[in-house]
């Protein structure tokens, strides 16, 4: 295992103490955890570009990595009311969409490249930010006024970048994306 899978395997580990954290009602501690994550995160692709050690492993770590980070902060947050749960279900229904698309492609034989698309990127930076913000209180205050809007972007963000793979999906099928009455 290189260096740059180590550090994706650590930030999987930081998972259950920012749930840990909330749970106990400690939300400092679960945004210092939550930052830290983040900072591994850019911290093993910039490595792993640097040093040409890009991996298989890698390519399917990180992803997994980010959204098991993303989707426990959301549906804590959430669960603590803390965020509008219906924030942390569109979050969370995104991305089991994308993985049910991906096992339908994977199934019917398709070939994939996993690679985030820019709207994806987007959406990753935004729902960082706002489980920044949420979990940040402590340290950043509480901006009622800026929270608001920073939800109603990051909806926006997800479902564009869910949508976005949806399409790209029915593109790989090589579905028209049309409804037949005729099945």
């Amino acid at each position: 295992m290189n260096v740059p899978n180590f550090i994706t395997m650590l930030r999987i580990l930081m998972v259950p103490l920012v749930v840990i954290f909330l749970m106990e009602g400690k939300t400092q501690a679960a945004f210092l955890v939550f930052v830290l994550a983040g900072i591994s995160d850019g911290l093993d692709g910039s490595i792993a570009r640097a040093f040409k050690q890009k991996t298989v492993l890698g390519a399917y770590l990180d992803p997994i990595a980010d959204k098991l980070l993303l989707n426990s902060s959301f549906v804590g947050l959430a669960i603590f009311g803390m965020l509008p749960g219906w924030l942390a279900v569109l979050v969370v229904s995104r991305d089991i969409i994308i993985l049910g698309g991906i096992g339908i492609l994977l199934i019917s034989g398709k070939e994939l490249a996993i690679r985030p698309s820019l709207y994806s990127k987007v959406t990753t930076l935004v729902q960082l930010g706002t489980i920044c913000l949420f979990l940040g209180q402590g340290y950043l205050g509480n901006h009622l006024f800026f929270q608001i809007y920073l939800v109603y972007l990051t909806s926006f963000f997800t479902v564009l970048s869910g949508l976005h793979y949806i399409a790209a999906g029915f593109r790989i099928l090589g579905c028209p994306c049309r409804i037949d009455d005729h099945n």
